[in-house]
């Protein structure tokens, strides 16, 4: 087999011969000696040390269903109970902890959070954010992110040290979690009501009034105004029949006018980048906003400098520029951007 420093534990400190556990994570036969590639890091290990502690995963009792870790540090796992009598926390722990100690133990004194899994996102992410209490979360489903608010009191326990746990929690669950204080969420609450009601008030030339009654509803965009279900609408008060038709008229109006104007200002994006796996109009128009223009450029963005940009999760994102490095192992050609049309006035 083959170790190696990077699928190491932090400070351990092996040597050639000793007897050590750890994961097959692949058997590579090009390689000369030892083609058994093992990982003692991977949060697949630590799955599988505690399927051999706890009998109730091997039985189907329990189900582990996602880790994340800081090798030799922290880590954390979501456990969901097939069997409404048996506690999945309670059973991974042990009597007296023997079981998660049991996995600690052979991990170089790992600290595990055990979490229990919810179908319910927001639900799943405050459980894997403890011992932070949280206060509050919004949840953007467009950018697969969460805002989540706590005190002061909680505010470090949450981010932990060097954002140890907010980072967890986040590859836990797959969701991009941003952590706050009230005055942080109030301010960020106030600025994103103030958007919207410009845009309201812009796109769908109405006064400051009708566009606060729409914010005050839980409308933050202008397909909600077009495309809501004509029944839910009428049920504002304050709005009759004519007014939602019309509102409903002006925002797709609008949405329409906003679509031939972000193909226009596309046209400067290359058609090699258009054709990549995954790409969508909307990414598209963002990318653009953002100076990426050619697959090239795509391709020489950090996870982070996309999620950023897109609001994909990492995972996305990754797979992403993955796919658009993939001409860089072939004998294709560098691309340019297309050039861009310029109209007469």
């Amino acid at each position: 087999g083959r170790l190696r420093r990077s699928d190491m534990i932090p400070k351990e400190n092996l040597r050639s011969g000793d007897r050590v556990r750890a994961m097959i994570m692949e058997v590579d036969t090009t390689l000369r000696g030892a083609p058994i590639i093992l990982s003692r890091t991977a949060p697949e290990y630590m799955i599988e040390l505690f399927r051999q502690e706890v009998p109730e995963i091997e039985q189907g009792l329990l189900e582990i269903k996602s880790c994340a870790r800081d090798p030799g540090s922290r880590a954390k796992i979501a456990v969901l109970s097939h069997d409404k009598r048996v506690d999945p926390i309670g059973t991974c722990v042990g009597v007296r902890g023997t079981r998660v100690n049991g996995v600690t133990n052979e991990l170089a004194g790992e600290r595990v959070d055990i979490v229990l899994w919810s179908e319910d996102p927001a639900q799943f992410v405050i459980g894997a954010l403890a011992p932070a209490n949280v206060s509050s979360i919004v949840v953007d489903e467009e950018r697969h992110a969460m805002d989540v608010v706590v005190d002061e009191e909680n505010l470090a326990i949450a981010i932990g040290r060097g954002g140890q746990n907010v980072r967890l929690a986040s590859e836990l669950t797959g969701w991009k979690i941003n952590i706050m204080d009230a005055n942080e969420s109030a301010a960020k609450q106030a600025t994103e009501t103030d958007t919207s009601r410009k845009l309201f008030m812009e796109k769908l030339d109405v006064d400051e009034e009708i566009a606060d009654i729409l914010i005050a509803e839980g409308f933050t965009s202008l397909e909600e105004v077009a495309y809501l279900p004509l029944q839910e609408m009428l049920e504002i008060e304050t709005f009759d029949e004519d007014t939602v038709n019309e509102l409903r008229t002006r925002a797709k109006d609008a949405l329409l006018t906003m679509e031939i104007a972000k193909e226009e200002n596309a046209e400067g994006v290359s058609q090699h980048l258009r054709d990549v796996q995954g790409i969508t109009p909307e990414l598209i128009a963002k990318l653009q906003e953002a100076g990426v223009h050619t697959r090239d450029d795509l391709a020489d963005l950090a996870v982070d400098e996309l999620t950023d940009i897109t609001g994909q999760s990492a995972d996305e994102a990754k797979a992403l520029i993955m796919t658009a490095r993939a001409h860089w192992f072939t004998d294709e050609a560098p691309e340019t951007a297309a050039p861009a049309t310029v109209q007469e006035q």
